[in-house]
């Protein structure tokens, strides 16, 4: 054992600050987070806490916000997903083909998602703001010219799908990209020799040659449409107003933003635990039926 130790002494001496990092910021909080959420916990320095079982998931349950919340976190997860991978698909494409500065093209494409969310938000607010407006009267567009987005309660989850989209798209493109560089050029001549046109092409030997790139593709772009938080934030600060069930709610507070609204806001520490602890169950199950569902495509290709 001693021998063995002292062989793998650097391996364990290299590993121990990312693990011992990973414990302190990862572990021990998630661990306490789940903890809390069983509390009435207000986040105050003083002041007793005490165990309430799940009263606060059931509150939570029982709130329209936190609904209101689910329900467009999930639809705004499912449209974002599908047009952040249909565009970085069809992007990976036009710059694997023998386009005229196809490399010039990567790099414009890729440069969005180099700006932070924050500063992209603000970037997009004052587009969709003063400058679509803007055009739309110098073209005689009515519809530009008078539509608002952000002030919109269901133009703004339009808008905002688009933002995460046009930041996003460049990164999983060059996934695509570097995938699509080891399909089989033989392959992909012999098919065209054949007779085979370019959607039989890439329905029969593209797309199934990369489907890994497809299983990490989808998973990242699953997982940052569900947890999207910093660009709501300085592009639509959760609203506008909207009605659900009789209240008022934000139309663009998704669940990253109601949880720490929740919190922060509203001082609800333990429920605002509850509601995570939810949600990160929610996110492993769809992630791992995702992954799961791919993962088999990959072995059926």
């Amino acid at each position: 054992m001693k021998k063995y130790l002292k062989k793998n002494l650097a391996y364990y001496l290299f590993v121990f600050p990312a693990v011992l990092a990973f414990i302190l910021v990862v572990a021990i909080p998630f661990i306490l987070g789940i903890i809390y959420s069983f509390t009435n916990w207000k986040g105050y320095a003083s002041g007793s806490i005490n165990f309430i079982g799940l009263q606060n998931y059931v509150q939570s349950l029982q709130d329209n916000k936190f609904i209101y919340s689910v329900i467009i976190t999930v639809i705004f997860g499912l449209l974002n997903f599908l047009f952040i991978n249909l565009v970085s698909f069809s992007l990976a494409l036009m710059v694997s083909s023998k386009l005229k500065g196809r490399n010039l093209y990567r790099t414009g494409f890729f440069v969005p998602n180099l700006v932070g969310g924050l500063v992209l938000g603000y970037i997009w607010q004052f587009i969709f703001n003063s400058i679509i407006p803007m055009v739309g009267s110098n073209i005689g567009n009515s519809f530009l010219a008078n539509t608002y987005f952000l002030s919109n309660s269901k133009l703004a989850v339009v808008a905002l799908i688009f933002t995460s989209t046009w930041q996003y798209a460049g990164y999983i493109m060059m996934i695509y990209y570097t995938a699509l560089q080891g399909v089989s050029k033989d392959l992909i001549e012999s098919s065209s020799l054949d007779g085979a046109n370019y959607l039989q092409r890439l329905k029969n030997i593209i797309i199934p040659s990369i489907m890994p790139a497809f299983t990490i593709s989808l998973f990242l772009t699953l997982a940052s449409s569900f947890q999207q938080y910093d660009v709501i934030v300085s592009l639509t600060g959760g609203g506008p107003a909207a009605i659900f069930n009789g209240q008022s709610v934000q139309s663009t507070e998704l669940l990253a933003v109601n949880i720490y609204n929740t919190a922060s806001v509203q001082n609800q520490m333990g429920q605002s635990q509850a509601r995570a602890v939810m949600f990160f169950v929610a996110l492993a199950l769809i992630s791992v039926l995702q992954t799961s569902i791919t993962k088999r495509k990959e072995i059926e290709s």
